[in-house]
């Protein structure tokens, strides 16, 4: 038996579970590190409500409330056996990173997020062995955990990438928020500007790139952001007066707070031609007038995740030093601690990302 943090009836439980085997094309791991996501706090909170949505909609997330399950999508392992057809290159003692999927036939089940495959607050998980990627560069366990939450901020990144002439304003500077500034930063885009209410999150805001961080208690992101996007819009045009394919001087807004009203609110504070990406999760219901952005001409644009490739691209980045993700991690706990570190992620002031380790 093994021990691991499950979730039950709205509350994280530790108990032990069976123990794992790997079949063909699976490998076993030892868990050595696996962040607490916002997800897996919807999940505690609003399971049933996730679910629905996610059946109505096509999406991964889809499991059994009332069952147990073992949450935990943002993990880095240690190999400890390799099934049957394990790639070559992969040996025993190998630390990896894995896009969060258990391949079983040709069903695709979401590690964390299922009641029949273990996620990473368990000491130990069955992943694909064709998707695990070694971790480069003597990476940590820790900063190579980090690589599944960077990969939805370079998601949400590339799917604006046709909007990022201009300038970009980030409201939310949570976990997600964090993840976008890094991906703007590292693709070179700007002027960023930042804004949250959380003192701590517009630190962390400035230090992994935005240039100007505002909080919105005390003046307007949108005035700032209107501003620096005029300005840049000038300066584009006194040095390319005559070139009729110039960068849209409107941006990006990026929404990654995920409440009732922000939508809304970015919309009325946007300037025509703005292109808003809602990388943010709202589980509750929420409004906006069409009419707004009919007047402003917006582009709404909803992301979800990542693709393999920009898995593998950000544990990349992240190894080679381009994504700074040192300041990130906040807090350590093992198995006992989790329920507790749910709680503390509530306050902002305490955290922006809790690494479990299993065998701590």
């Amino acid at each position: 038996m093994m021990r691991a943090a499950v979730m039950r009836n709205k509350e994280i439980v530790v108990t032990e579970v069976a123990d794992l085997s790997p079949s063909q094309g699976e490998t076993l791991v030892k868990t050595l590190a696996c962040g607490i996501c916002g997800s897996d706090l919807h999940a505690l909170h609003h399971g049933e409500a996730m679910v629905k949505a996610q059946r109505e909609s096509g999406g991964p997330l889809v499991y059994d409330t009332s069952r147990d399950v073992v949450l935990g999508h943002e993990f880095s392992a240690e190999i400890l056996e390799l099934g049957k057809g394990a790639p070559s290159h992969l040996k025993t003692g190998d630390l990896v990173c894995s896009y969060p999927v258990l391949m079983s036939g040709r069903e695709a089940k979401a590690i964390g997020f299922s009641n029949d495959v273990s996620g990473g607050y368990a000491e130990n998980m069955l992943l694909t062995s064709s998707l695990l990627l070694q971790i480069p560069n003597g990476l940590s366990a820790e900063r190579a955990a980090l690589t599944e939450p960077m990969a939805v901020g370079r998601h949400a990144v590339e799917k604006a990438a046709g909007s990022l002439g201009g300038s970009c304003l980030v409201i939310g500077c949570g976990p997600v928020g964090l993840a976008v500034i890094a991906a703007l930063k590292q693709k070179g885009c700007g002027p960023i500007v930042a804004s949250d209410f959380s003192p701590r999150r517009r630190e962390l805001a400035e230090i992994l790139g935005a240039d100007e961080v505002i909080n919105p208690a005390d003046s307007s992101p949108y005035d700032s952001w209107r501003a620096i996007s005029t300005s840049l819009r000038k300066t584009i045009d006194k040095a390319s007066p005559h070139d009729g394919i110039r960068p849209n001087g409107a941006g990006v807004i990026f929404e990654c707070v995920g409440v009732p009203g922000v939508i809304e609110e970015i919309m009325t504070g946007a300037m025509k031609g703005t292109s808003v990406v809602v990388v943010g999760v709202c589980m509750q219901q929420d409004s906006f007038r069409p009419m707004v952005a009919i007047g402003k001409e917006l582009n709404l644009q909803f992301v979800l995740g990542y693709s393999a490739k920009e898995f593998r691209d950000t544990l990349r980045a992240i190894a080679e030093g381009e994504l700074n993700v040192e300041n990130l991690i906040t807090g350590k706990v093992g198995i006992d601690g989790i329920a507790q570190a749910f709680n503390d992620l509530a306050d902002p002031e305490l955290h922006a990302k809790v690494i479990v380790e299993p065998w701590r």
